[in-house]
């Protein structure tokens, strides 16, 4: 089905390739966006960035072209780049969609990205549940260093960067920069104490510049097709289209590329062909299982970030989890709260100590054995870790419970017990 809810830019390459068909993809437009930057320089890549107003697609947002421009500072000592390829985000399966069917599109983008920031090594920081592919990630490599992508004076100039590949241990926390490169260092992951952060000491203390998966195929397609091209989609200041991945109650569950604007409403009608037995749609989790849970009654809601930050609410890292009218919401709070509790990794109390009191109270609610004020400490509890804790982990982790409390609060009061 063609229409304005299926686009394909990013994923324009899905299903043409193969890991170990280079040339196909340079017979698509492969390696154009490189040739580009390296030809037009770094200051028309950052304009370029600024035009298509591409954010993180790792779920933080952050202008890309903020973030690399801060980068072209520090050309004084040796840089690092990384692709974040930790995809550990519960309902989160795009990043993987990218690495299986257009891997080049990744490697082409984090080399843009050591060409801006002069850098002559970087990695592909694969999370441990997608080892199966990194002897495939491998391979693409080498072809590119055969063909001159990679390696020494690449594609004819004094550029010289080649790319190598580590592995998780599977720990969702290593998703978090600095984590990832203490993992990366052969430590324990956790996170680092900031200032400094990874843009001034990095890995192996060196200035480092760590993008998502997605926010680097987006790079690619930006600097091949135009910023301007690329800007025709969207809605206002969320410019651009977005990957997203679907899961749930739906009768349709993938990963699709969607134009900023159209309604949460929109794309589980018009792209997962509505929820599983025509029943209704009670919540969506917005982000993974850290984003926020959203009611049946704001899925008019454009989904842009501006429309949702409005509402106290986010796009993350593109994922919508569906559920339907028979979910209870105290049992997914409950699950999403398991993970949180067996993933936290205990460097901070306020993360530590809230993940373990929420699974207290929860427990309490699923037996009927809670009492009102119990909700109240939901939200008390929930302040504290979104304010204190040491890292993102534990700032999101509360966010599912806290707007169950906002959004349905009758249905938790109606298992306590007074």
């Amino acid at each position: 089905m063609k229409s304005k809810y299926n686009v394909k830019m990013i994923s324009e390459n899905f299903g043409k390739y193969k890991y170990n068909e280079i040339e196909k993809y340079v017979e698509l437009g492969g390696f154009i966006g490189l040739k580009v930057a390296l030809e037009k320089g770094k200051q028309y890549v950052i304009d370029e960035l600024k035009i298509s107003g591409l954010r993180g697609r790792g779920g933080a947002a952050f202008p890309t072209w903020q973030k690399w421009k801060g980068g072209l500072n520090e050309l004084d000592e040796e840089t690092f780049v990384i692709c974040n390829a930790d995809e550990g985000e519960p309902a989160t399966f795009k990043d993987r969609e990218l690495l299986l069917q257009d891997p080049y599109k990744i490697i082409e983008g984090l080399i843009v990205s050591g060409y801006m920031r002069s850098a002559k090594t970087g990695a592909i920081y694969l999370r441990e549940e997608y080892t199966y592919m990194k002897y495939k990630l491998e391979l693409a490599l080498e072809l590119s260093r055969k063909n001159g992508y990679l390696g020494k004076n690449i594609l004819g100039t004094d550029f010289n960067f080649d790319i190598k590949i580590f592995s998780g241990a599977g720990a969702y926390i290593c998703g978090e920069g600095s984590a990832l490169i203490e993992s990366m260092e052969g430590k324990v992951g956790k996170p680092r104490l900031k200032p400094p952060r990874i843009g001034s000491k990095g890995y192996l203390q060196m200035p480092t510049q760590s993008n998502n998966v997605e926010s680097l195929a987006v790079v690619t397609t930006i600097l091949k097709i135009g910023a301007s091209e690329y800007a025709k989609y969207g809605y206002k200041d969320s410019i651009g289209t977005k990957l997203i991945s679907i899961c749930g109650n739906v009768n349709k569950p993938g990963v699709y590329e969607i134009p900023f604007g159209i309604t949460l409403r929109e794309i589980i009608e018009n792209i997962s062909n509505g929820v599983e037995d025509n029943k209704k749609v009670k919540f969506l989790q917005l982000g993974g299982v850290s984003g926020p849970l959203v009611p049946e009654s704001l899925l008019d809601t454009r989904y842009t970030y501006e429309d949702l930050w409005d509402l106290d609410l986010g796009i993350g890292s593109g994922a919508i989890l569906v559920a339907d009218e028979d979910m209870s919401v105290i049992e997914y709070i409950k699950l999403a709260n398991n993970f949180f509790h067996h993933e936290s990794c205990g460097k901070c109390i306020p993360c530590r100590e809230g993940v373990h009191v929420y699974k207290k109270i929860i427990d309490k609610l699923i037996n009927k054995t809670a009492k009102k004020t119990d909700i109240d400490y939901l939200v008390e509890i929930g302040t504290i870790m979104t304010e204190t804790s040491f890292c993102g982990l534990g700032q999101t982790a509360a966010t599912p419970i806290l707007k169950a409390v906002k959004y349905f609060k009758e249905e938790l009061y109606a298992a306590t017990i007074d």
